[in-house]
C-alpha cells in the first residue's frame, strides 16, 4: 500500500512544473543531483502537451509500511501517451509509460540527522541555484577530467610514436638484412665470374618474387678441357625457391655430362634421364651453347627454349632456332645441333622467355628483342644485359623471372 505525498493540481506551464517538482524533491529530502535530473526529466515529458495548450496533472506518493517499497517515491506525470515510449528510458532520470501518465520510481535518500541542513530551500530560485552550482560543479569536474586524459593521451601518443619510430629502425634493420641475405644466396647460386680470352659476357637476372632471391632462371658457364666455353641456360616451371633447387639439379646434371666427354646433341635428352629418378615431376627448358673462342664456331642445342639471338657486327640480327623438347618433356632432347660462326664483333643473345613474353606475345617481344640489342650491341658487355631488360620491360602484363646473358668475340 501507498501513502500520498501530493495531490493532482492542473499545472500549466513549465515554470510551474518544475516549482512542483522541486517542491515535491525538497519535502522528501532528495539530493541536489537527483532533484535536478528529476525536474528535467518531468520537464521535458510535460513540454508536448504544455506547447499545445493541455494542463498537466502530477502526483507523488510514497510507499507505506516497512517493507521495500517503504523507501520508493513514485511521481506520477498525467500526459497524453508518448510518441516514443523507448525515449523514456533515455532521460536524465529514466521513466516508465502508464496508462495515460508517465511514472517515476525514485529511491529515497536515509533519514537526515537532526539539525542537517543540506536539503533544498523552498525557494524556486534557491533550487535552481542549486541545481545550477551543481551544474557548473559537474562541468569543472569534466573539464579536469577532460584535461587529464588530454594529458595522458599526450603522454601515449608520445610513446607510441617513439614505439613507432623504434619498430621502424627495427624494420629497416631486418630488411637490410635480409636484403644482404638475398644477394649472398643469389651470388651463391650464380658460377663464378668467366674470364676468357677472346670473349666478354655478362649477364642480368630478376626474378618475378621481389621476395624469393631467385627464381627458376639459371645459368651456368664453365670452360671445357680442349679450351671452348660451354653455357646452359634453364628455367624450370614455377617460381620461388622450389623452381631454383629444379633448376640447378638440370645445370648440375649438365655440367656433369658436358665434362664427361657426352656429345651436345644427347646431353638434354640424357639429363632428362637422369633427372627423372630424382624427381620426376620435374620440367625444364634448356638451351646449351658450346663456343670456340679461338676459331668462332658456335654450336647450339636446344629442348623446347627460346632460341639464342646473335647480333652480328654490321648491325644484322638472327635468331638461331633449334627444335627439341625439354628436361621432363615427352621425348626429352635436341632434334639435333646447330652451327654457326660467330665472327669478332658479334653479339650473342642467351634468354629466357620472361624477357621475350612479358607483353604476353611472344612473336611481338622477339621483334622487340632484336631491336633493343641491335641499338645496344657497340656499349660495354657489361651493360648491354640490363639495358636489354629495361627496353622490355617499359610495361609488364605477365611478371616472370627473367634472365639476359650477352657474349660478345673481340675484335682483334
Amino acid at each position: 500500500m501507498t501513502e500520498p505525498t501530493g495531490r493532482r493540481r492542473p499545472l500549466e506551464s513549465l515554470a510551474e512544473v518544475r516549482r512542483a517538482v522541486r517542491g515535491i524533491a525538497s519535502r522528501h529530502g532528495l539530493p541536489v543531483r537527483t532533484r535536478a535530473r528529476l525536474t528535467a526529466s518531468v520537464a521535458e515529458v510535460a513540454r508536448r502537451d504544455l506547447d499545445r495548450g493541455r494542463p498537466v496533472g502530477l502526483t507523488a506518493r510514497r510507499g507505506a509500511g516497512g517493507g521495500p517499497a517503504a523507501g520508493i517515491l513514485t511521481v506520477a506525470l498525467s500526459t497524453a501517451p508518448p510518441a516514443d515510449p523507448g525515449a523514456l528510458a533515455l532521460l536524465p532520470a529514466p521513466a516508465a509509460a502508464g496508462a495515460r501518465r508517465t511514472e517515476w520510481r525514485i529511491a529515497l535518500p536515509a533519514p537526515r540527522a537532526a539539525g542537517d541542513t543540506t536539503a533544498a530551500g523552498d525557494g524556486a530560485e534557491d533550487a535552481a541555484e542549486e541545481e545550477l552550482a551543481l551544474l557548473l560543479a559537474d562541468m569543472d569536474a569534466l573539464t579536469a577530467d577532460h584535461e587529464r586524459l588530454k594529458h595522458e593521451l599526450d603522454e601515449t601518443n608520445s610513446g607510441v610514436l617513439a614505439l613507432y619510430v623504434q619498430l621502424e629502425e627495427r624494420d629497416e634493420q631486418l630488411r637490410r638484412a635480409h636484403g644482404q641475405m638475398l644477394r649472398e644466396l643469389e651470388d651463391a647460386l650464380r658460377p663464378p665470374p668467366l674470364s676468357v680470352p677472346g670473349l666478354d659476357l655478362a649477364v642480368h637476372y630478376a626474378p618475378a618474387d621481389t621476395d624469393a632471391p631467385t627464381g627458376g632462371d639459371l645459368y651456368d658457364w664453365f670452360v671445357l678441357p680442349d679450351g671452348s666455353v660451354h653455357i646452359t641456360v634453364v628455367d624450370a616451371l614455377g617460381h620461388g625457391v622450389g623452381s631454383t633447387r629444379a633448376a640447378l639439379d638440370v645445370t648440375h646434371a649438365v655440367r656433369t655430362l658436358a665434362l664427361d666427354g657426352y656429345p651436345l646433341k644427347t646431353i638434354v635428352g640424357r639429363a632428362s634421364e637422369v633427372l627423372h629418378g630424382l624427381d620426376p615431376d620435374l620440367m625444364a627448358t634448356v638451351l646449351l651453347a658450346r663456343i670456340d673462342p679461338a676459331g668462332g664456331e658456335l654450336l647450339l642445342a636446344n629442348g623446347s627454349h627460346p632460341p639464342a639471338l646473335l647480333v652480328r657486327a654490321d648491325g644484322g640480327t638472327e635468331y638461331l632456332d633449334v627444335h627439341g623438347r625439354g628436361v621432363g618433356y615427352p621425348l626429352p632432347g635436341s632434334d639435333h645441333v646447330l652451327r654457326a660462326r660467330f665472327d669478332p664483333g658479334d653479339l650473342l643473345v642467351l634468354y629466357t622467355d620472361g624477357l621475350t613474353e612479358s607483353r604476353r606475345d611472344p612473336l611481338e617481344g622477339e621483334r622487340r628483342l632484336a631491336a633493343s640489342a641491335a641499338r645496344h650491341a657497340d656499349r660495354p658487355v657489361e651493360e648491354i644485359p640490363g639495358a636489354i631488360a629495361a627496353d622490355m620491360h617499359t610495361l609488364v602484363l605477365h611478371p616472370d623471372d627473367t634472365l639476359a646473358l650477352t657474349l660478345r668475340r673481340r675484335r682483334r
